[in-house]
């Protein structure tokens, strides 16, 4: 599959949200053959943003309940989806869905490892990630929903999407699935 150009989209904080460190996150994602490329930009206050520390990358669970980017990823079309969560310090975790919240078996977890890298400063923090969708076997037309979970310094949490559902803030709504990659 050849590359798709890169989409730039901007994401928004949940009408609830209650941390105030974060004034914009931005994403960028391309397809390039098997790989999908997404990168976050989070820009504010990050001296009042809960950042863990860096270490070697690992899988590990629970991600969404720190500072971390989210990527759901569905067949165009289709009710299953995948979600990865990316922490800046290189913790990820990958989960399988058969539609919506309905949790699937993801036998080949271990195998995802997304490549994940940070930068960071005093007012943004970069996150890059390469996704292997060619070991999920998705191929065609894609429908991704794009997160972020801040936590302030002070734990309170700010949920960020592409695009919020009515009601609390839940990234796996179908409504959340409103970036389409050919």
């Amino acid at each position: 599959m050849s590359s798709v150009p890169a989409r730039t989209v901007t994401l928004t904080p949940h009408p609830d949200a209650r941390g105030r460190s974060v004034r914009r996150i931005g994403a960028q994602v391309a397809r390039t053959g098997g790989i999908l490329a997404a990168s976050f930009a989070i820009e504010g206050d990050l001296g009042r943003v809960r950042l863990p520390a860096g270490a070697p990358r690992c899988i590990t669970d629970k991600l969404w309940q720190h500072t971390c980017c989210e990527i759901f990823i569905a067949p165009h079309g289709a009710p299953g989806y995948y979600e990865f969560n990316l922490a800046p310090s290189g913790a990820w975790a990958a989960y399988a869905f058969a539609r919506y919240r309905e949790r699937a078996p993801l036998d080949n977890a271990g195998e995802l490892d997304p490549q994940i890298s940070e930068r960071r400063d005093a007012t943004i923090l970069e996150l890059d990630a390469l996704i292997p969708l060619d070991r999920l076997s998705l191929r065609g037309a894609l429908t991704l929903a794009l997160a972020a979970v801040v936590e302030d310094q002070d734990g309170s949490l700010s949920y960020w999407a592409l695009r919020h559902a009515p009601g609390k803030p839940d990234f796996h709504h179908p409504d959340a699935f409103a970036l389409d990659l050919e």
